[in-house]
């Protein structure tokens, strides 16, 4: 900057604004400056000099510039402020987020340890429980009256009593890879005919009640004689006639089993197989059986005694009333029973399914719709009931 200048600005300051006196010198001398360029220049070159200083002290800014400079304080005072305050917001999400990277971190690590396979030695016993009822081998079933759902005839029982087996046998052998087993308990719970207790069943079977009951007593007796064959198996086979295998328009209660087709047909079987020393045979004349299987005890029927006709929450209260009537005679762990044709596991009971399944009188009623199946149990001699599995047809 030329000495004139110089001279000039300091003969002006405190006379003009820093901003006028920038517009004079520009004009004057060619420069370039502004407010705050020039009145830097000043304050490096000219004010601690002896002239400066001198002029200084006698020419003050005047109260305008002070006013200016004093807001000009105060913005940047308020700026860092605010700076301040989203570098700390900034430097707090910095460290969430660290610490989110270190959880994801910490998660993404595996550890892991080796677990041994067990052998199918020493894993325990258990005992295989196999249900059949309700089988009605006689009683036809037209798709047309049950919404194509169903069909069901002599031809398709025999069929789905060979897959009943196999699926025993099969079954057994899945459980017996890990626990051993040596019983199967094979639980005949009646109804396999359909009889002639109602006169709608003398037009809608395919057999006489005596015929059916012998082509029961064959798939039954074939059934078994397969079980024997494929496998090492010893057999307890608690028997019980349904309802519908009785020879009288109403039931008897006290000489039920004198008047019951199916009560003839486990004698006929327990003669077929005599000899057979790894079957037992358990055939009473009253309503309930039991047997015992590592402390559990089973108790055994058909069902028909429990009292339900439909209703809001299914039969499990007319179950557990029923229940707890018979156990003030005889505490038994599990029943076992049919003859309602609903597949179901009521933890203290197991209810069966039934073979012939959904039919017109299912429909009649409004039940629900449940495909043919019957059930398969384990009962563990640590654990209990468990491996309650259906068994499906085709």
């Amino acid at each position: 900057m030329s000495i004139d200048l110089d001279k000039y600005l300091l003969e002006n300051v405190g006379q003009l604004s820093w901003h006028s006196l920038a517009t004079e010198i520009n004009s004057l001398y060619k420069t370039s400056y502004n407010g705050e360029s020039l009145r830097g220049y000043y304050r490096r070159t000219l004010q601690n000099t002896q002239q400066g200083g001198a002029v200084a002290q006698k020419r003050k800014e005047k109260p305008s510039d002070m006013v200016g400079e004093d807001r000009r304080v105060k913005l940047l005072s308020e700026s860092k402020k605010i700076t301040d305050t989203k570098y700390k917001a900034l430097l707090s999400e910095v460290e969430r987020l660290e610490k989110e990277v270190e959880s994801v971190a910490k998660i993404g690590h595996t550890s892991e340890h080796v677990i041994k396979p067990k052998l199918g030695a020493n894993l325990g016993e258990g005992t295989v429980v196999v249900v059949a009822s309700d089988w009605h081998v006689e009683e036809l079933v037209d798709p047309e009256m049950v919404s194509g759902k169903n069909q069901y005839s002599i031809a398709i029982a025999r069929q789905r009593a060979d897959e009943f087996f196999q699926a025993a046998l099969r079954l057994t052998q899945i459980v017996g890879r890990d626990v051993e087993v040596n019983t199967m308990i094979l639980a005949l719970l009646g109804d396999f005919i359909s009889g002639d207790i109602h006169d709608e069943l003398l037009e809608n079977t395919e057999m006489t009640p005596v015929e059916a009951t012998i082509e029961a007593k064959n798939m039954l007796a074939s059934g078994i004689r397969f079980l024997l064959d494929n496998s090492k198996l010893k057999f307890v086979i608690p028997c019980h006639s349904g309802n519908h295998a009785r020879t009288t328009k109403d039931r008897r209660h006290a000489t039920e089993a004198g008047h019951s087709l199916e009560y003839l047909m486990y004698q006929m079987l327990a003669e077929h197989f005599r000899g057979e020393k790894r079957i037992t045979w358990i055939i009473p004349k009253g309503y309930h059986s039991f047997v015992d299987v590592y402390g559990v005890r089973l108790r055994l029927h058909h069902g028909h005694n429990i009292s339900y006709s439909g209703g809001v929450g299914g039969p499990t209260v007319s179950i557990n009333k029923a229940i707890a009537q018979w156990n003030k005679t005889r505490v038994a762990d599990i029943d076992i029973f049919g003859h309602l044709h609903q597949r179901f596991d009521g933890g203290n009971f197991i209810m069966n399914g039934s073979m012939i399944g959904f039919n017109a009188y299912a429909v009649s009623i409004k039940a629900s719709f449940e495909p043919p199946s019957q059930q398969f149990f384990l009962i563990d001699k640590k654990r209990g009931k468990t491996c309650v599995w259906p068994i499906k047809f085709k």
